[in-house]
């Protein structure tokens, strides 16, 4: 048996009579759908705080996974009349209670754009100032901010909107809201992950972000970078993350890779060489941390989908040669050091250090990658005189945790099937050039052929 539902009495007794509603909704028999246009008439009136606070969270229930409430609220203009109040509260900028109000309104919305489609969610994304909203730096706010932002998304009118023009400008303070006040659920990863790696408006959102200019775009890949700002490290950083968790579905295009490798080769030149970092990334250095996430990215991006075509491209676009470069003017690893007798704590005038710890170990995984099954990178890396180099990376480096695991896979991969780096390494151990022990380890041991007395590498297994 369904309840019918009085009219809503007038003000004075409005809030006995909504907490009385809500409590009514307890009932799976309930029928308090023709109660909504006079809710929301009731919403566009003065009233105080707290009843306006009731109001909201009944239409919350009415409105969470029922059809008809939400065509109803639809039908009697409610997502205008909840994202205006929304947007009132948000400029009027009250304490707490003014927060929670937002928050609920918010969550209102969510439930009619997740239970919509169409036309509903083109409304809301208009009608709700998400720029504004956003700037209320509270996560409890963000989150459903977020999730609202995400099913808009979903239908294809909006998503293009967001793409061009203003919309690029709010995802950007979305995401400078993100930054400083995290996130508790994932929408703003699931969101993120298809503009800047799905679709591609990565470039357009890291230069929104700018703290000047940002990105100049030029006739070539190359780019020219202003200051680096905070909110854009932490987007490389999100960007890195969805890349790693998702790396067996994302094809990562040509015009992405390019594009953080001209972050890279960019922050490269920002970067201080001559001071040691004390920490693992995020260190709160915008340019150190562009310079790591964007080594993250590129690591990743080499091991990823279609990454055949991924190496071809930064190969051809100078990765490996700025790599090695830094490579070999980086001082030797701390365990080599030790061994020299250097002071670790002064750097040589003419060594480069990390910027922050892991980054020797980085720029190794990437090459590391970049080698894999593939011959014409392990000829180039002999070409360039580096085998010896990539030795030298497997051993234990207290700025560079991993650093041998990586070595090893790096001169693993070096060596697999190519019988003239396998023939230069031999050689190398012999003439006691290259002391690599870890060689055993992937089952080859350094012999002299009787015949023509030169150094091959054979394996043990």
């Amino acid at each position: 048996m369904s309840t019918t539902t009085p009219p809503l009495p007038p003000p004075p007794l409005l809030h006995q009579t909504l907490e009385t509603l809500i409590n009514l909704t307890r009932s799976p028999h309930h029928h308090l759908s023709s109660i909504i246009p006079s809710l929301l008439h009731h919403l566009s009136s003065p009233l105080p705080r707290l009843t306006t606070l009731l109001i909201l969270r009944l239409l919350r229930i009415l409105c969470a996974g029922d059809e008809t409430n939400v065509q109803s609220f639809l039908n009697h203009d409610g997502v205008e009349i909840v994202s205006n109040f929304i947007g009132e509260a948000v400029r009027v900028e009250e304490e707490e209670e003014g927060v929670g109000v937002v928050r609920v309104g918010l969550q209102v919305i969510a439930n009619v754009v997740v239970a919509s489609s169409g036309n509903a969610r083109v409304r809301v994304w208009r009608g709700v100032e998400f720029g504004e909203v956003a700037k209320v730096r509270r996560r409890e706010v963000c989150d459903v901010l977020f999730r609202v932002f995400y099913f808009c998304c979903e239908d294809e009118v909006v998503f293009g909107e967001v793409c061009r023009g203003e919309g690029v400008a709010v995802v950007a303070e979305i995401v400078r809201s993100v930054s400083l006040v995290g996130y508790g659920e994932d929408w703003i990863k699931l969101l993120l992950s298809r503009i800047c790696l799905d679709e591609p408006y990565f470039p357009a959102l890291f230069n929104a972000l700018s703290v000047n200019t940002g990105l100049q775009e030029s006739e070539d890949t190359d780019q020219s970078v202003g200051d680096l700002s905070p909110e854009q490290a932490f987007l490389l950083r999100i960007v890195s993350e969805i890349l790693n968790e998702r790396l067996e579905e994302i094809h990562v295009g040509t015009e992405f890779v390019l594009f953080v490798l001209s972050l890279f080769k960019a922050s490269v030149e920002k970067v201080d060489f001559t001071t040691r970092g004390s920490s693992v990334l995020p260190t709160g250095v915008p340019s150190i941390d562009v310079l790591g996430y964007s080594l993250s990215i590129l690591r990743d991006s080499c091991a990823s989908l279609g990454s055949e075509e991924v190496v071809d491209t930064v190969s051809s676009n100078g990765l490996l040669d700025l790599l090695l470069h830094l490579l070999g003017k980086l001082e030797p690893p701390s365990t080599i050091r030790k061994a020299m007798k250097q002071d670790q704590s002064v750097s040589s005038g003419t060594h480069k250090v990390c910027p922050y710890k892991g980054f020797r170990k980085d720029i190794v995984s990437v090459i590391s990658n970049c080698l894999y099954l593939r011959r014409k990178v392990q000829d180039e890396i002999r070409g360039k005189n580096a085998v010896l180099l990539l030795l030298q990376q497997c051993v234990l480096d207290e700025d560079n945790p991993f650093l041998r695991e990586w070595g090893i896979w790096c001169v693993r991969n070096l060596l697999e099937g190519n019988e003239e780096n396998q023939k230069l390494v031999a050689e190398l151990e012999l003439q006691g050039s290259a002391d690599v022990p870890e060689i055993a380890g992937l089952g080859l041991r350094v012999e002299v052929d009787q015949d023509t007395r030169r150094a091959k590498l054979v394996n043990i297994t």
